[in-house]
């Protein structure tokens, strides 16, 4: 395994180009076995999580390219329709897979999907929406198996415990563009990812209508074309970087990025007494010696998204006052305070809600990652630390941040990669 040295306090100055969205190219490429022919993406973010679904395509027969951020997919050779344990159990996005299969092939068997250790996340919703469309679905030996002789339209209901699913309902949509008739999803996810995902089966020849609101509205056709299409760029990358150059008290250009998506962020540094720069294509930050605490609420999108919280929380150590943080989306995910305390944080959990009090400064330490976004925030909590901290178990950031210490270092951060000593 591999670890990040950290030299801090870091002074970062520079610009900074934010990759293609990771969470979006996901389910795009999932998506791409439904069209006849090649299908060509470009921006796509050369990240961890991308190679296993590359993977898992090539083991079903697929073709699959992946050069300088542009992957070829042709799915025209898929003879296998199970996504085995191996690949499925260290990333859940894979489980778009299943949707897709079902539309195209009438048939799917897949692992039950792992990925970052952040609470609970069943697939009851996936599974629910899939059957009123007419699979037949059943559990077997740990495995999905599902199947359907062709896919009918249905009125779905997709709401959780915890709001939409935006993976369920990347399924359920990628499944209804082939299903026989009509398909409204309601309490949808509004996701950028979503919206974007639409626009890409749109261009296969899909006829979605009210992507980017809580009802969808989907009507079937007999088949799709490949297509040649550029995915979104990262928020959350986005966001982390715009996190970075704040906590750092450093001068950053965020670019490559749509303003918009990241709002919610721009609103919380704004309550925090920041000084946020909007461009048209960028985010520049405007840093201070000191800035005030704020409350967090963690809710899908439009929302402030959970895959900042942990960043969020990291640059929250260092404010004036006390803040709090409620995890609405999933509530067991703070395995990060521990380590964030061992930096020197002030932080203690009631329940969803971690408590943070502000502190002077940060002082580097011995941490590790228990998660992706985890991973980003202990990096952003060494750079603001006084001295070393070392960050174990990097391979949890690697799934999904591009070349992340290479960015950092063009910035002027003192950031390496070194293997970790065998114990």
């Amino acid at each position: 395994m591999e670890k990040f040295v950290i030299e801090g306090p870091a002074k970062l100055e520079g610009t900074v180009e934010i990759s293609g969205a990771k969470n979006a190219a996901l389910p795009i490429i999932c998506a791409s076995i439904l069209g006849e022919g090649k299908t060509v993406l470009y921006n796509i973010p050369e990240v961890k999580d991308i190679h296993t679904i590359s993977r898992i395509l090539t083991y079903m027969g697929a073709k699959v390219k992946i050069e300088k951020n542009t992957m070829e997919i042709d799915p025209s050779g898929i003879f296998k329709y199970t996504a085995p344990y191996e690949f499925v159990s260290t990333m859940r996005g894979s489980i778009c897979l299943l949707g897709p299969l079902l539309a195209k092939y009438g048939q799917a068997r897949f692992s039950m999907p792992g990925g970052c250790v952040i609470g609970p996340r069943p697939i009851d919703l996936h599974i629910k929406g899939l059957k009123k469309l007419g699979v037949e679905i059943i559990n077997e030996e740990g495995y999905i198996v599902g199947k359907t002789k062709r896919l009918k339209g249905n009125r779905i209901f997709l709401g959780g415990n915890f709001g939409s699913s935006v993976l369920a309902t990347a399924n359920v949509l990628t499944a209804a563009t082939l299903a026989k008739g009509e398909t409204i999803i309601e309490f949808a996810a509004c996701e950028p990812e979503i919206v974007d995902l639409a626009r890409f089966l749109k261009k296969m020849g899909a006829k979605i209508y009210g992507e980017g609101s809580h009802l969808i509205r989907i009507e079937g056709v007999k088949k799709l074309k490949s297509v040649e299409y550029t995915i979104i760029p990262d928020r959350i990358e986005a966001g982390t970087y715009i996190l970075c150059g704040y906590i750092t008290k450093s001068k950053i250009k965020v670019k490559n990025i749509i303003p918009f998506h990241l709002l919610s962020l721009i609103d919380k540094l704004e309550e925090a007494g920041l000084n946020v720069e909007v461009g048209e294509d960028y985010i520049e930050t405007k840093p201070k010696s000191k800035w005030n605490a704020v409350d967090i609420v963690t809710l899908p999108y439009p929302g402030f998204p959970t895959d900042l919280q942990a960043q969020m929380m990291a640059f929250l150590t260092l404010a004036d006052g006390i803040s709090v943080i409620t995890e609405k989306v999933f509530p067991e995910r703070f395995i990060h305070v521990g380590e964030l305390n061992r930096l020197g944080a002030n932080i203690t959990l009631d329940g969803s809600k971690a408590i943070v009090k502000g502190v002077r400064k940060l002082y580097g330490a011995k941490v590790m990652a228990s998660d992706l976004r985890a991973s980003a925030a202990l990096v952003l909590g060494g750079l603001a630390a006084e001295g070393i901290t070392e960050v174990s178990r990097i391979y949890h950031l690697d799934r999904g941040y591009e070349r992340f210490e290479e960015k950092l270092q063009k910035l002027g951060g003192k950031i390496k990669r070194e293997k970790e000593e065998k114990k």
